[in-house]
């Protein structure tokens, strides 16, 4: 696989991901694609022998410090509300309205939870990575 169709695969892998992950961050859906494109742009300029071995823990430590900066600029933190997705598959509206108060029961708990405990949750379940790769995202 060439670099190009390596950083192709790269980004087709991990742009939405990280464009929700930049979401939570940032709370504004189109900074957190410029961060992302932002971050697929640093990684362009990355020898690939250098980040291929830690590709994802990369790619999110990269997004991570550039939303931060975002809101650092901005002089704001606000958490990312998610619309709850409709439910799909049978059971009836009984059902659909059913998942979908739990799906908003869900983002409530998740709201009240520290905002280190909330970006913890969204790395692992979101974007799929280890505890170890959480630690050296989030440097703790």
């Amino acid at each position: 696989m060439t670099d190009h169709q390596w950083i192709i695969a790269a980004l087709r892998r991990f742009e939405h991901p990280l464009i929700l992950y930049a979401r939570r961050i940032i709370n504004d859906p189109e900074r957190a694609r410029d961060v992302v494109q932002d971050t697929f742009l640093k990684l362009c300029r990355r020898p690939r022998e250098e980040v291929e071995p830690r590709l994802a823990e990369w790619l999110y430590t990269v997004c991570r410090n550039g939303a931060l900066d975002v809101t650092r600029k901005e002089r704001r933190m606000k958490v990312v509300e998610q619309e709850s997705e409709p439910a799909s598959g049978g059971g009836g509206p009984a059902l659909v309205v059913e998942r979908q108060e739990e799906g908003r029961m869900a983002l409530e708990l998740l709201a009240a939870l520290p905002e280190k405990q909330r970006e913890v949750l969204c790395l692992k379940f979101q974007g799929g990575l280890s505890y170890g790769e959480i630690s050296r995202v989030t440097g703790e």
